[in-house]
């Protein structure tokens, strides 16, 4: 987790939008795209930099990508799918991508992926796509993606860049979206302030905050839903480097009330 000589954050943090032109193919170089978009804005990446990406294009260049029209949905998905006027295809394709079903009911699809992750869909998405021709699939390894921009950007930048995959989920008791690290390379994604002390002297006990996270929801203010901006330079915040990866966030079973 985190460190007992990490110092938190308290001067100014900037998030940097980082637009794309054009769409993200199979097999695009992402970090040949990035770069791309940095020169045109006359943006340089520096040293201790956060990169935060939407899962999205992550998928797109990695080829996780489903035609529709290539989906033969269950006799059970298009029951449901006609019951509540979805897609069937869609929900075919998250059960496919599901570890379990936790929930499924007034139309709601709630699953554990393959990667542990507790979200709708199965993170199955047909938004900013091709209009629903295709559906994203969250990509086969988050944390393998975000280790391999990672790498690539320290070598063609020759500095040391942070990677955080980032995705929207919902939450339990609460409503709206919020972004989430489904994918870290080189930041420790928790925070330890356990035996610490806060200003009144007394111990903290329970404090371990989500810094990846938080990361991510700070980039999704600026990066937005429909801005063609998949991607953010998170700058000014001091971290941890780390080889740990998103999978930390995901807490264990036998420590989950609600399992």
């Amino acid at each position: 987790m985190g460190s007992p000589n990490h110092k938190p954050m308290t001067g100014e943090i900037r998030v940097l939008p980082l637009a794309v032109s054009g769409e993200i193919r199979a097999g695009d170089s992402l970090c040949a795209r990035l770069l791309t978009a940095a020169r045109k804005l006359r943006m340089r990446f520096q040293r201790g930099d956060i990169l935060v990406v939407k899962h999205k294009i992550v998928s797109k260049a990695e080829g996780a990508i489903v035609a529709l029209s290539d989906v033969e949905p269950s006799t059970a998905s298009k029951k449901w799918a006609r019951r509540y006027g979805l897609d069937a295809r869609v929900s075919e394709l998250a059960l496919r991508e599901s570890r379990r079903i936790v929930r499924q009911k007034n139309g709601v699809l709630i699953t554990e992926t393959r990667h542990g992750f507790v979200c709708a869909n199965s993170g199955v998405d047909v938004s900013n796509v091709d209009g629903g021709h295709h559906a994203v699939l969250l990509p086969e390894n988050p944390d393998r993606s975000a280790a391999k921009l990672r790498r690539e950007l320290k070598k063609r930048l020759k500095i040391d860049v942070a990677v955080i995959v980032s995705d929207s989920f919902g939450r339990p008791w609460r409503e709206g979206l919020t972004e989430v690290a489904i994918g870290v390379a080189g930041i420790e994604p928790l925070v330890d302030y356990r035996g610490r002390r806060d200003a009144h002297g007394y111990s903290l006990h329970a404090t371990v905050d989500a810094i990846a996270d938080e990361l991510a929801c700070a980039a999704g203010l600026v990066c937005g839903k429909l801005a063609n901006t998949p991607a953010c330079i998170v700058r000014g915040y001091s971290y941890r480097r780390s080889s740990g990866g998103a999978q930390k966030l995901i807490r264990p079973a036998k420590n989950d009330l609600f399992r």
